[in-house]
């Protein structure tokens, strides 16, 4: 695990509400020079702590099916993960400890298309037991913000 401080965990933060926060705007909030932000941020970037991606949102660009599949699987989940994670229309696989294995949220087009994915490739997946599908019609909550509870933490109160 990387060593981060309260400087890291702020700017990790600020990133998370906005990835587009340039190096002089974080350097106001963090107390560094821009050239000071620069480093920490490249460092966590290298580190693989922090990527800054654009989120969209699956509906607005003509995903009209979603779904999340509760999977049991034969054999190692990791490996079977790895197979699901190849499928395009797969976005997410996490391995769980529970009556499930494997969760996989998918995306398609169309319900026609959530069914072939369902049906054609992950089930194909040598391992794959049993499969649960949750379909779903919307998104409520959306969160890339897991920073924030440290965040909290990490920020100056009145007090100080």
């Amino acid at each position: 695990m990387t060593e981060m401080d309260d400087v890291d965990r702020l700017i990790i933060g600020a990133l998370e509400r906005d990835g587009r926060t340039g190096y002089t705007e974080l350097a106001e909030i963090v107390g560094l020079t821009p050239g000071g932000v620069r480093k920490r941020v490249m460092r966590l970037i290298e580190d693989e702590v922090l990527k800054v991606v654009g989120i969209t949102d699956p509906l607005k660009l003509g995903f009209e099916a979603m779904a999340m599949l509760a999977l049991t699987v034969e054999g190692d989940p990791y490996e079977i993960a790895d197979k699901l994670s190849a499928i395009p229309q797969v976005v997410y696989v996490v391995i769980g400890a529970g009556p499930f294995d494997v969760l996989v949220e998918v995306l398609a087009e169309d319900t026609r298309h959530l069914s072939t994915v369902i049906n054609a490739e992950v089930r194909a997946v040598p391992g794959v037991r049993s499969l649960t599908t949750f379909s779903y019609h919307d998104i409520h909550t959306h969160r890339f913000t897991w920073g924030e509870q440290q965040v909290a933490s990490a920020a100056p109160t009145e007090d100080a």
